[in-house]
């Protein structure tokens, strides 16, 4: 049953992975060109690699600057450092900021091996808050409707915050992973309270396996068993989903 609410956000559609990716990017070099200072909220996971492949082509010829930039990221796994390479801070470095005149120190992802990871979450809200909110946030989706790690559940979560991990997000990351044993199974993730704080959310989609929870997010009820569901809420959405 589809919700009467009127969603305001944009819903472009690409033939290719590669178009999506275009035009995920064009709009991300919009906010750098228009606000070289900007805060960016990035993602991990396969959904953003080609956006990010299109950025450092465009810092390489020079349309855009990292050098003013401050990035936040979403999340990272419980109990894996930089170093490893299955973390998320690894997995920018690598898919980006090592490719980009960015300043590595102003660019931050969650603590995993925080000795507190309530004071963790804490903090990292606090500091989110005090760079005063991202001007946009990149969003992939989960086949659950996780964004970030916000996994379904009975209530929407806020704050920045452990979290166990669904059984099918274990599955999906387990293909990065030699074996499915070795996926960590809790995560600290940003809460919803920091994604929905973004000025412009950007989430970007693909595969026929994603679409049905696409339309379920966005065009079913809010529902936090759907956590992606409450950015029909947010003023300022571009989702684009690509079939292939």
């Amino acid at each position: 049953m589809h919700s009467e609410r009127k969603i305001p956000m944009r819903f472009i559609k690409t033939k290719t992975y590669e178009e999506l990716s275009n035009k995920a990017a064009d709009i991300i070099a919009a906010v750098i060109i228009n606000k070289p200072n900007c805060v960016l909220g990035l993602a991990t996971g396969s959904s953003p690699v080609g956006t990010y492949k299109r950025l450092i082509e465009d810092n390489k010829s020079g349309k855009i600057d990292f050098s003013e930039v401050t990035s936040v990221n979403l999340d990272e796994y419980v109990g894996l450092d930089g170093s490893n390479d299955q973390s998320y801070r690894y997995f920018m470095n690598d898919n980006l900021f090592n490719h980009v005149n960015i300043d590595k120190s102003k660019t931050f992802v969650p603590n995993g091996c925080a000795d507190d990871l309530k004071a963790e979450g804490e903090a990292y809200d606090k500091m989110i808050k005090d760079l005063g909110g991202t001007d946009i946030q990149l969003l992939g989706i989960g086949l659950d409707g996780h964004i970030g790690f916000n996994e379904p559940d009975k209530y929407f979560v806020g704050p920045t915050h452990e979290v166990v991990l669904d059984q099918s997000t274990i599955e999906a990351n387990a293909r990065f992973f030699e074996s499915i044993d070795d996926v960590p199974k809790t995560a600290i993730t940003m809460g919803m309270m920091s994604i929905m704080q973004a000025k412009k959310i950007l989430l970007v989609a693909n595969g026929e396996a994603k679409k049905e929870i696409v339309e379920k997010s966005f065009f079913g009820p809010i529902d936090p068993m759907v956590p992606a569901s409450l950015l029909q809420l947010h003023p300022d959405v571009t989702v684009i989903y690509s079939e292939n």
